[in-house]
């Protein structure tokens, strides 16, 4: 599965504004609630309560932030990135400015599981997440992820 398959060139921030975890967390949700047709303090309530499990924080500056949704019928991605770095309580203990929101059906086929490992190998190769970091816009950030190979 790729990524061009459960993120649209719509959805994908550049500039985002937050002041902290909470609120990045929160609006990210907002944003997906609105695209998905879903409330907002449901898909918020997921996602929150994943990261309670553990930080998605990934070191590097870098979320990966997930949630199975009860009712999802695809797969759905969200970029962020991010005007400063929040703290994130990310492994490496340093604030985090590129943020994929992925949400997954509450019962994913088996390669929905694939969608997070591909993401996470993305924005694990410092070339795409330089030019992530290095993105005007959404469209140009939107290219880093689908058009750069990631190495396996």
């Amino acid at each position: 599965m790729e990524i061009k398959d459960f993120l649209a060139p719509s959805d994908a921030i550049v500039g985002m504004r937050a002041v902290d975890k909470l609120a990045l967390l929160n609006e990210l949700s907002g944003r997906a609630a609105d695209r998905l047709a879903f409330d907002g303090g449901y898909i918020a309530k997921a996602v929150l309560g994943r990261e309670e499990l553990g930080s998605t924080g990934m070191g590097g500056g870098v979320a990966i932030p997930h949630a199975r949704i009860a009712g999802l019928q695809k797969l759905f991605g969200l970029l962020a990135c991010t005007k400063r770095a929040v703290a994130f309580d990310a492994s490496d203990s340093q604030p985090v400015d590129l943020v994929f929101l992925l949400l997954l059906p509450a019962n994913p086929e088996p390669d929905h599981l694939h969608a997070l490992a591909s993401v996470a190998r993305a924005l694990r190769d410092p070339e795409i997440v330089g030019k992530l970091r290095r993105a005007r816009n959404g469209p140009q950030a939107y290219q880093c992820l689908v058009r750069d190979p990631v190495r396996p």
